[in-house]
């Protein structure tokens, strides 16, 4: 949880092989030698994070682009300066995707509103400049909205049991002098019911092909509040965030993280609060299903539904790229 938010744990994982390859001084391996090193490294960070999938899209990106540059390098350096250059490029193409999504998503959400000049919108977890390479998606379409002058407020969860919300998402809202409130989990449905909400938008960490999304956990009653309060949800995403691999969330691998974060005050770090012995459930995502979600917001567009309850991800894009993402 050092780095968290899936883009940006897939840019600063390429980020630090690029750092490490740098300064490497009389690797005195051959071309090819440099290929399996990088991908070998590659390989071990991808293991890290079985739930966001945005690192493994980096990592497969990053190979073809290693493997393309074997076929005319002849020395090690050759591989290691078109690694270095196409990670840094994938830190400025990260901050144009996210104002991307920003832009797609304040004309979504004007577009459903009851009132387009004036809206208030609830959030959950981090998915500002401190989860993505500097800007954010989730959080992007909130900076969006209140560049415009159209945001009323934004609602942050305090996202338990690790605080992302609390610690992370409401100190970019204050530094970005975005009005704000924060609020604990358990109080999203009371807020939804009071009528203070217009729409309520998250990030994603694996997006599978009929639109079922895996996110912080929470997401998933969120989802279901929102869908009894007739409040559309919205995910915002890049599209190196979608696994066209996966039919549905049912095959996303959901990680879980140590007891003592339920057990122990400061994310596990504090004074003990569990009673010993009590057994601990604590995953880090769920899957909300794609019944419950309203649009995808991407960096090329809003996924909309495909007429019986689900997203044709697939399609959309092949539309846009003129073959499968993945």
């Amino acid at each position: 949880m050092v780095v968290r938010g899936a883009p940006a744990i897939a840019i600063a994982a390429a980020l630090s092989l690029a750092v490490e390859v740098f300064n490497f001084h009389g690797f005195d391996g051959s071309a090819s030698d440099a290929v399996a090193f990088l991908e070998n490294k590659l390989d071990y960070l991808v293991s890290s994070r079985p739930t966001a999938v945005n690192l493994a899209d980096a990592a497969l990106k990053l190979k073809h682009v290693i493997a393309k540059a074997l076929a005319t390098a002849t020395e090690a350096k050759s591989i290691f300066k078109a690694y270095i250059e196409a990670s840094e490029d994938m830190l400025e193409d990260d901050v144009v995707s996210n104002k991307a999504i920003g832009n797609f998503g304040l004309s979504l959400l004007r577009q459903q509103a009851k009132n387009p000049d004036k809206l208030s919108v609830l959030t959950h977890c981090n998915t500002g400049s401190l989860a993505t390479a500097g800007y954010g998606t989730a959080l992007g379409v909130i900076r969006a909205l209140h560049t415009q002058g159209i945001l009323e407020r934004a609602y942050c969860t305090e996202t338990r049991p690790f605080n992302q919300g609390s610690r992370l998402t409401a100190f970019e809202l204050v530094h970005e002098k975005i009005p704000a409130t924060l609020i604990a989990d358990s109080a999203a449905a009371a807020l939804m019911k009071d009528g203070r909400v217009d729409g309520v938008i998250v990030g994603a960490d694996r997006v599978a092909s009929n639109g079922d999304t895996a996110n912080k956990i929470g997401t998933y009653s969120l989802a279901l509040c929102a869908k009894h309060h007739g409040i559309p949800f919205y995910v915002a995403a890049p599209l190196t965030s979608v696994d066209l691999s996966l039919s549905s969330g049912k095959e996303i691998v959901i990680e879980e993280r140590s007891p003592k974060e339920l057990m122990h005050t400061h994310g596990g770090l504090g004074e003990r609060i569990a009673a010993p012995g009590i057994s601990v459930w604590n995953p880090a995502f769920d899957m909300t299903p794609a019944e419950l979600i309203a649009g995808i917001i991407t960096e090329k567009g809003v996924i909309t539904k495909n007429g019986n309850d689900t997203f044709d991800i697939s399609s959309f894009a092949k539309k846009i790229t003129g073959n499968s993402s993945r």
